[in-house]
């Protein structure tokens, strides 16, 4: 985030990850018979992470941090994706550029991604071990004894009890918590460079979301590889990550070091999600709420698409997007208020 990485980031390599204005869109349904414009998903946003590091991406359901994901691995869909600008450089290579088999084998190898949903990611007529399995051969060139060997190795470095049972289950026999470590067990079967973790710990109750968490924590110290964590819990977050990047709409609000975030936020929209977090104090049982909510892409409104929701909006927020505005020590936020050093 500092001048010197912003710098050295030109030459693509002293990142792990770097994604330079990234544009994903959506071609309408009869986009080409009615002149329809497509969707922008993402629109325009850029971030790095170095070897070891962790980012978070936050904010609300619908702002594009899944598909900003997914674009990372080439896993948005064409026709209706659309690739439409930008970069992703992965070791300095643009997986944008590679072809199938280069893809092939980034994926699950030095790329891997817990996704959001076990029961839709783990194939219910399969058991554990055979999934786990099929994950381990395509990326490793060894006997079948040795898969199985390293599968159950990995189940019990995911800390699941009784590890031959799951290995034989299938996985809607199991519970939530145990099918997202089985998730992470396939993730890191391979040794990954980057692990993109999306909503983990969705549909679970408090307690296995903390020992999701702490274990994932514990995993990334265990083999220093870097993370992103997915979430729209800005707390979650923020417990985990070294920097923050606040996402609406398909864009960057605002993108800094953890402690700046929490400490010093600047965007209305990051001073909402920190004031809705509950903190045993509320009035009458009541959370603070950022009212309305993110509208869906066909619907984004000129200007910046936060401004209906903002008890801060200018004038000029309802007819020109604003710029990205970097204050010292690197705090990055895209808000009128600041690119006129109005401030909050």
């Amino acid at each position: 985030m500092d001048s010197t990485k912003s710098s050295t980031s030109e030459a693509g390599a002293e990142h792990l990850l770097e994604v330079r204005d990234l544009r994903v869109y959506f071609a309408q349904h009869g986009a080409a018979q009615h002149g329809a414009l497509p969707l922008r998903a993402v629109d325009g946003v850029s971030f790095h992470i170095d070897k070891g590091g962790t980012l978070g991406i936050v904010g609300e359901s619908g702002c594009g941090k899944s598909v900003t994901c997914l674009s990372i691995l080439r896993l948005v869909q064409s026709p209706p994706g659309i690739y439409a600008g930008g970069e992703i450089l992965f070791d300095g290579q643009n997986t944008l550029d590679m072809d199938k088999h280069q893809l092939r084998a980034l994926r699950g190898s030095r790329i891997s991604m817990i996704f959001q949903e076990p029961m839709a990611a783990l194939n219910p007529v399969f058991t554990v071990g055979q999934q786990l399995t099929e994950a381990i051969r395509l990326h490793k060139r060894i006997s079948r004894p040795e898969t199985e060997a390293l599968a159950m190795d990995m189940l019990r470095h995911v800390r699941i009890p009784d590890a031959q049972r799951v290995f034989n289950s299938y996985a809607y026999t199991l519970s939530g918590g145990l099918r997202q470590r089985v998730l992470i067990a396939m993730a890191l079967s391979c040794d990954p460079d980057l692990l993109i973790a999306d909503e983990p710990t969705t549909a679970l109750d408090v307690t296995i979301q903390s020992k999701i968490m702490a274990l994932l924590r514990k995993l990334r110290e265990e083999t220093g590889m870097a993370v992103i964590l997915v979430s729209h819990d800005l707390s979650l977050v923020s417990e985990s990550v070294d920097e923050i990047l606040v996402m609406y709409s398909g864009r960057i609000c605002e993108y800094a070091g953890v402690d700046e975030i929490v400490r010093n936020p600047l965007h209305p929209y990051t001073l909402g999600l920190i004031a809705s977090r509950p903190s045993g104090k509320e009035r009458e049982g009541r959370l603070h709420a950022i009212h309305g909510a993110v509208p869906s892409l066909s619907e984004r409104p000129e200007g910046c698409p936060f401004h209906p929701r903002c008890d801060r909006a200018l004038e000029c927020c309802r007819s020109e997007a604003p710029p990205e505005v970097t204050l010292p020590g690197g705090h990055m936020v895209s808000c009128w208020r600041y690119s006129q050093g109005i401030g909050n």
